[in-house]
């Protein structure tokens, strides 16, 4: 049986270059979502196609209920964020291995009721670790630079951090910051899927530098890059391979 996999584009990721992709529009509760896909590679538009949904108002519980319904059990996601780590330098994707959720007023859980009281999510490991490794190896093959272990902080948008919001969450231990990791990994792990992170730094955080200036040059290579990375980290491995989040 065919397994099939996803890849969720945020800011910048809008396209699969070489691949033939047909539209396919998912009914679920919580409202309609469009994706594009292959027989077995769903690729989702986070902030829609044109990029016209911001951050604090995408439907995350549509857009992982839509991959649930299509039978998607492993996720690698991107992510458009600002180095806040002078040790992370921009234009090198990190491998995302834990995070810090200051989002506020989202629909963050699909559990609005709970049976006997089960329905709290473990996230002791948040990412997937096989898809991470697969994410690395594959990073390698094509000379791509990236950065192994980072924590993202996840704020509401869509404006930017002030510079004491930064420097706490550097105090707190963040690396990177961004808008749309959370709900979207929590509300994955609820549906026992895998997931991984590659993000992608475009600026230093607010106070870093005198304004936020965002980085363009070289960015396409890299975008392509990374789009093959995950690819090839789906293809390479297996539902099998993968350990669910525990369900307490």
């Amino acid at each position: 049986m065919t397994e099939i996999t996803a890849l969720i584009g945020g800011t910048g990721i809008y396209a699969l270059a070489g691949m033939e992709l047909r539209s396919e529009t998912i009914k679920t509760p919580y409202g309609e979502v469009t994706v594009e896909r292959t027989d077995d590679l769903i690729f989702l538009h986070r902030h829609a196609p044109r990029h016209s949904v911001p951050p604090h108002k995408v439907n995350y519980r549509a857009n992982i209920k839509a991959l649930d319904m299509l039978g998607v059990k492993r996720i690698c996601a991107t992510f458009a964020v600002g180095s806040i780590n002078p040790d992370f330098e921009l234009a090198v994707p990190v491998i995302l291995s834990d995070f810090l959720d200051y989002s506020s007023g989202r629909e963050h859980s699909f559990f609005d009721r709970i049976d006997a009281g089960k329905g709290h999510v473990d996230v002791s490991v948040p990412f997937c670790p096989v898809l991470s490794d697969a994410l690395e190896a594959e990073a390698a093959k094509l000379n791509l630079k990236v950065r192994r272990g980072g924590v993202y902080a996840s704020t509401n948008g869509p404006r930017f951090e002030t510079p004491a919001e930064i420097r706490a969450y550097r105090k707190f231990g963040a690396d990177v910051v961004g808008m749309t990791l959370c709900p979207e990994l929590p509300l994955a792990l609820e549906l026992g899927m895998s997931y991984a992170g590659l993000a992608f730094s475009i600026n230093w955080g607010a106070g870093m530098t005198p304004n936020i200036e965002l980085q363009h040059a070289g960015v396409d290579e890299i975008k392509d890059k990374m789009l093959r990375t995950m690819i090839g980290a789906l293809a390479n491995t297996k539902n099998a391979d993968c350990i669910p989040a525990t369900i307490l």
